[in-house]
């Protein structure tokens, strides 16, 4: 039906004769012409119609979203004419015949990125149309592709796993399917392949990989959805460094071939702890050139409890922060950022902003100044580089609290200031605790997954001091959002089931729900780890977007439902008898 796409069409075509097919994006009628732009995926060509040609009837006849085949002739345009913003600005078709396709009720939304989520999630085929949006779905569509090509090249073998398995505690909600042959009985959608992956190993499959579909009952953000894909890894025969290493160099080859961008060899190497001690995150975007301070050992002397107290009590920290040119934010704006720090725990901010550097006590503004002495002050300028024109922030308190409250300050006055540098910033975050202390319920949960191997020697030094426990888990971070999280598996039942009652899962509980892995443990396992990349995140960063929803066909919004489909929706009371369930509203359950 054609012989080019639109975007194919430029100057080496001048004078030939094309047909094209497409959508009308724009018509502008200007009495003595039509000038048509003609859409399709590759592109925008501009179609203009003569009023002594037999297409100038049918060209008037047009409206947006129309689709048409077009046939003409290719023709330069005058220089004083050319578009250098498109690729096809410096041409034009001259049209010879306009053929309707099929024409386009009014379109109800604007096709614009002023249109509202939920509009365009409801007409979600006609939004999927514009540029932008078919140059997300084609970014993902080649990330994809690259990630194939560069696994089947390296040994790795796609093996697909089931969609229909049975519940686990995963640290989100299951999304639960009934069993019409198993009355009373249900399968629960996967939350990730895992315990399938370690099976794969022990059963010597070596390495394999998976693009899988994954299902969590959450509450969603916007970089949450109820279905997400990942790219799944396992290999057996592996420590950190040789996992890192296969991961490293897949991240670095799609990010070549998708986007002709070349990262850093080796990715920088971060600590858990030094993550939050410095950046107040186990994701730092390091494109910020800020960095938290502690300062404790400053201001440990002076008459200020808000700093003294806790620069002297164990698992506390004062933490500051230079915001570079600061100092000349006002009282309104300070207010809003202690307002905004409030959101995560903190109990309020200090600042000091430093008018004359060279000054010393004398040179600060700020409602603390006179609580510091010259050696507290010299000791906190020399750390953080202050200068004349800076603003510091200062948090105080319990050192996880403090570290992320501030951590998350940083990136605000980054933002707000646009201090970010250009670029890629891609790192490991390491050494993560094996396990976190649920204050509400009293006992441990793991940090990563429950399948982590811990860096300890034997189950009986894991249970020695659990609190005090490395794990041998890992994440990729790229900007400041996490795009993969991995560990070394447990490949040994008894530490399997010491890592099992730790987490408060006896027994009989534990056969109950990992039987299967546990009776597998015990015939040869081998060491064994792997990593789950995000690719709904990866595709959104490269596509420059803030929300994976605009780097998903057909994603739902954040209170789960698809406007297109109108799903979920209620089932019919003879299904429902098939599946012998019985629904109970709201209502009915007060």
């Amino acid at each position: 039906m054609r012989s080019h796409l639109c975007g194919e069409i430029n100057e080496t075509l001048d004078g030939q004769s094309v047909t094209l097919c497409g959508w009308v994006d724009r018509r502008r009628d200007l009495g003595g012409l039509i000038f048509i732009s003609l859409r399709d995926h590759a592109g925008i060509v501009q179609v203009v119609a003569e009023p002594d040609s037999a297409a100038f009837a049918a060209a008037g006849r047009l409206r947006n979203e129309y689709c048409v085949r077009i046939r003409g002739v290719v023709r330069m345009r005058p220089a004083s004419q050319w578009n250098e913003s498109m690729a096809t600005g410096k041409i034009e078709v001259l049209a010879a015949e306009v053929e309707v396709l099929n024409a386009a009720a009014p379109i109800p939304l604007l096709m614009t990125d002023e249109d509202g989520e939920e509009i365009r999630l409801r007409y979600r085929y006609l939004d999927l149309r514009r540029p932008r949006m078919q140059k997300n779905i084609r970014i993902r569509a080649k990330l994809n592709q690259s990630i194939h090509r560069h696994l089947d090249g390296r040994g790795f073998l796609e093996i697909e796993t089931p969609i229909l398995t049975r519940a686990t505690p995963e640290g989100a909600r299951d999304y639960l399917v009934p069993s019409r042959v198993q009355a009373g009985k249900f399968f629960a959608l996967p939350q990730s392949p895992q315990l399938f992956k370690q099976l794969l190993m022990m059963a010597g499959m070596d390495r394999y990989y998976q693009i899988a579909r994954c299902f969590r009952d959450e509450d969603l953000r916007a970089d949450r959805q109820p279905e997400f894909t990942q790219l799944d890894m396992e290999l057996s025969f592996v420590d950190e460094a040789g996992v890192q290493e296969v991961a490293e160099d897949l991240i670095r080859a799609v990010f070549s071939d998708v986007l002709a961008v070349k990262l850093p060899t080796p990715f920088t190497r971060m600590r858990w702890k030094d993550a939050l001690e410095n950046y107040g995150s186990d994701k730092p975007d390091l494109r910020y050139p800020m960095r938290l301070y502690s300062v404790d050992e400053h201001v440990s002397h002076v008459d200020f409890r808000v700093f003294s107290g806790p620069a002297n009590a164990d698992g506390q920290r004062v933490a500051a922060l230079r915001v570079p040119g600061g100092a000349d934010f006002s009282r309104k704006q300070i207010d809003q950022y202690t307002t905004f720090v409030a959101r995560y725990g903190a109990r309020g901010l200090a600042w000091i902003k430093v008018k004359d550097a060279a000054a010393g006590l004398a040179g600060l503004q700020s409602p603390i100044a006179k609580f510091l002495d010259d050696k507290a002050w010299k000791g906190i300028a020399a750390q953080t580089g202050v200068e004349s024109g800076d603003l510091l922030f200062f948090g105080a308190g319990e050192w996880l609290q403090t570290s992320v409250f501030m951590g998350h300050l940083l990136v605000r006055c980054g933002q707000d200031l646009e201090l970010s540098v250009a670029g890629w910033q891609p790192l490991w975050v390491t050494d993560f605790p094996m396990f976190e202390w649920d204050e509400d319920n009293h006992r441990y949960t793991a940090m990563h997954h429950p399948f982590t191997a811990p860096q300890a020697d034997s189950a009986d030094d894991l249970r020695a001091a659990p609190g005090g426990t490395l794990s041998r888990g890992y994440d990729m971070v790229l900007n400041g959002a996490e795009i993969g999280g991995g560990s070394i598996r447990i490949h040994k039942p008894e530490m399997q089931q010491a890592v099992f009652e730790l987490l408060g899962i006896g027994k009989d509980e534990a056969e109950a729900k990992f039987g299967f892995l546990l009776e597998a443990l015990r015939y040869g396992c081998p060491p064994h780890g792997g990593i789950a990349f995000g690719l709904d995140r990866i595709a959104a960063l490269m596509a420059g977007e803030a929300s994976i929803r605009d780097v998903i066909a057909f994603p739902k919004t954040t209170t789960a439902q698809c406007p297109l489909t109108d799903a979920p929706s209620v089932i019919a009371t003879e299904q429902l008898d098939e599946l012998h369930i019985e629904v109970k509203t709201p209502r009915d359950c007060s």
